[in-house]
């Protein structure tokens, strides 16, 4: 009897085109702890592409149950509350993607981000885009695109935030940026020597690389 292989992990959508640049972040076999790891996706490609050790923490139910069926090691948590249940650099990498601008406590969530990950993956979605700025600028309404599908009123994400601004709060909080990643709507990568002004101007999303 032929026994089907798992199917790989693949991407058209460009709006989480930023899941296959956190994993080229990623070291071979490191420690791995995805938080709002939503339904595996990043943490089913991490095994399949660097082969990590991954552990994920998740809020929805839905998601949980999810990441369970398929095998992932992931458990129900909220990362504005426990994350400091987790000893100081209990992994090589805390990832939290497309996720900060949900929470109620950003600072805090990257102040133990960098307390419990040697290293730290952050994405986001660019407010300071463009595009974003013509739109609230002619038609006055809040923008929607593909990384910022939802109405305002719809919408999981409360604290949004540029480019420009995640920097700042980088500073504040004593992280060093090692690398950082804009994606234009098409999912594709600005130049790196590309000054932080013209990635916040051009970018749709972003993926910082981060340590103390």
């Amino acid at each position: 009897m032929n026994v089907m292989p798992p199917p790989q992990t693949r991407f058209t959508d460009t709006s989480r085109v930023d899941l296959l640049l956190i994993a080229d972040m990623v070291t071979p076999g490191a420690r791995v702890l995805d938080i709002g790891c939503g339904d595996g996706v990043l943490l089913r490609l991490l095994a399949e592409k660097r082969g990590v050790d991954g552990r994920g923490i998740e809020l929805s139910q839905a998601g949980v149950n999810s990441c369970v069926a398929q095998g992932l090691s992931v458990i129900q948590g909220d990362a504005d509350t426990d994350l400091v249940y987790y000893p100081d650099s209990a992994f090589d990498y805390a990832i939290l993607s497309q996720t900060i601008q949900a929470t109620y406590s950003p600072r805090h969530v990257l102040e133990q981000l960098l307390r419990i990950g040697k290293r730290v993956v952050v994405s986001f979605p660019n407010f300071g885009h463009w595009r974003v700025r013509t739109e609230l600028l002619f038609l006055g309404a809040m923008p929607r695109n593909d990384t910022l599908p939802d109405r305002w009123y719809d919408t999981p994400n409360i604290h949004l935030c540029t480019i420009k601004d995640f920097v700042a709060l980088c500073d504040d909080v004593g992280a060093r940026v090692e690398k950082a990643v804009a994606l234009n709507a098409y999912g594709y990568k600005l130049g790196v020597s590309m000054p932080f002004f013209m990635q916040n101007l051009f970018g749709q999303q972003a993926v910082f690389l981060l340590s103390r």
